[in-house]
This record gives structure tokens, C-alpha cells and sequence, in this order.
């Protein structure tokens, strides 16, 4: 799905007070399921930083051997997985009867509430697998709540081309004007693709309470006077006045830089985490491993 380039009054829109950036993470190289190499960039540290954010996975690779395992079943309960598929192919099913592919472009968004047994499998044996896993915390009021499992293809995205050059998809959130595919009340997550020709520069307002970081993929991008260099995580900074982000992609870029926009309202909540479960208290915890254990998750 595709709309119109912005009108000029949106084009032109600037900002106050963009944020700066608080600090740049690295991530931490690891694996997970059945032996799949991937930067863990946004680790437990860091949740009540990023809350509502609880993990941000990115994986890539052209060597079947890092992905070709995938991730066999494993359960979850608490909150939600969002995975973002740049290149490859990767087949959804889960103990609620869902099914998907997920494939170049598309998105999984997985509500596990009460609790779910899913599997995520490559449906290739060569090629690029590319691709990122978002873990968005649930309330605590819905944490129990029915399990849920939505495919949204890569044409169903909504995206726009700014003045500028700038190509957005708009995956959940709202963007100068353009709604995203997925709403989320409570947390009001934005997520946000980017691609900008070197030396663009886009322009994004955001809530001065909301958390937010920019996950750089391709190139660099410069955030007031710093650059974020490829493969890192920009914190930005929670100054009350700001009113938003400016990026700009480095003017000696070779190519486009890419770059995940990721914001949400904190629900300042307590976060007890045992592996895939994440609730309020180690009670809570202690009763979804038992509730896995004895076959409760469907």
C-alpha cells in the first residue's frame, strides 16, 4: 500500500526541540532456538529504559548454517512478538491453530497473552534471512488476555516517499498523517522503516514521555551532532521539552542508510522476567511455568 508524496505544509514541518541521544548500544552477539546467530540489541538492562520495549533481536546472514534450525517450539506468555522480515522466508504455526508465512517485507505480530507454543521455521536452505524480533510488554490488566496472531504482508504497509527522498513504512504507530498497520491504545508503540539517500534527513514528531531508539541496519545516520554508525542502537535522550527526532543519513553514505524507528508510551509497571515469560511478580512467573508444564498453553 502506497500513498502520495506529503503535502508541502508537511514536508516542510520542523521541529523545537529535536531529541539528542542519550547513549549508543552495540548489542551483543548470541544465539537462540535451535542455534540461530543473532545480535541481541535491546537486553533485560535495558527494559525499564525502553519500557514498553522488553528485546530487540536482529539477525542476518547468507550462510544457512546461522538460521537453518530456526526456532522450534517454544512458549510464550505476557506480551507481544513482532517480527520483521527484510529478506527470507519463515513459517508461523502456534498451539491456537494460527498459521503463517512470513516472507520479503512482512510482519508477524504475535499477542501471547495467556499463552501460546509457537514455532518459527526457515522455509529456505540458501540465500539471505534477514530480519528483527520486537518484544512490546502488555499491560498488566491484558496479560492474561486470549492469545492472538496477525500476518501483515509486506503490501499491506502503509509507506510514504517525503520531499526529501525518504521512504517510510509505517508498521505500527502514526506517521505525518499516515496510520500504520497495527494500533496499540495503552502503549502507542511507532515503528517505523526507514530508508534515506545520503544526506536526507527526516523529520518525526513523538510524545516527550514516549521511550524511543533508532536501530541503524544500513550506512549511518546523525542525530544532532553524533552519528550512529551501522549495526548500533541510538537511546535517545527523555528531555520533558522535545517534541520529536530529526535523523539524517551521512552525506558521504555510499548507499541509502536504513534505520528502525522504534517509540512507545512506558507503562511503568514492575517486570518480572523468566525467559519467554514475562509478567508483574515471580509469583505470576512461577505459575506460567507450571501452567506450561502441565499442557495449559493450548
Amino acid at each position: 500500500m502506497t500513498t502520495p508524496p506529503l503535502p508541502p505544509t508537511v514536508r516542510s514541518a520542523a521541529l523545537a526541540r529535536p531529541r539528542g541521544i542519550d547513549h549508543i548500544v552495540a548489542g551483543v552477539s548470541t544465539s537462540d532456538g535451535d542455534g540461530v546467530k543473532l545480535t541481541r540489541v535491546l537486553q533485560q538492562p535495558l527494559q525499564q529504559r525502553l519500557d514498553p520495549f522488553l528485546m530487540l533481536d536482529a539477525f542476518g546472514s547468507d550462510n544457512p548454517g546461522d538460521y537453518i534450525g530456526g526456532f522450534p517450539n517454544h512458549p510464550h506468555r505476557g506480551f507481544e512478538t513482532v517480527t520483521y522480515m527484510i529478506a527470507g522466508r519463515m513459517r508461523h504455526r502456534d498451539s491456537a491453530g494460527h498459521e503463517g508465512l512470513l516472507s520479503n517485507g512482512g510482519v508477524q505480530w504475535m499477542t501471547a497473552g495467556r499463552g501460546l507454543v509457537h514455532s518459527e521455521l526457515p522455509e529456505q536452505e540458501e540465500g539471505v534471512m534477514e530480519g528483527f524480533q520486537l518484544w512490546l510488554n502488555l499491560p498488566a490488566k491484558d496479560k492474561m488476555c486470549e492469545p492472538g496472531y496477525r500476518d501483515i504482508q509486506s503490501d499491506e504497509i502503509p509507506e510514504f516517499t517525503t520531499a526529501a527522498g525518504v521512504r517510510v513504512r509505517v508498521i505500527a504507530g502514526e506517521s505525518h498523517g499516515v496510520a500504520g498497520a497495527v494500533r496499540r491504545p495503552r502503549t502507542e508503540p511507532l515503528y517505523l522503516d526507514l530508508t534515506l539517500p545520503p544526506g536526507a534527513e527526516f523529520i518525526q514528531p513523538l510524545a516527550p514521555e514516549h521511550n524511543a531508539l533508532v536501530y541503524v541496519f544500513r550506512e549511518s545516520v546523525w542525530i544532532g551532532g553524533s552519528e550512529v554508525p551501522t549495526r548500533r542502537m541510538a537511546i535517545l535522550d527523555n528531555d520533558p521539552g522535545s517534541d520529536g527526532i530529526a535523523l539524517r543519513a551521512g552525506a558521504t553514505n555510499h548507499s541509502p542508510a536504513r534505520a528502525l524507528l522504534i517509540a512507545g508510551r512506558p507503562l511503568r509497571e514492575p517486570i518480572a522476567q523468566y525467559g519467554p515469560f514475562v509478567m508483574n511478580t515471580r509469583e505470576q512467573v512461577m505459575q506460567a511455568v507450571h501452567d506450561f508444564q502441565n499442557g495449559r498453553f493450548g
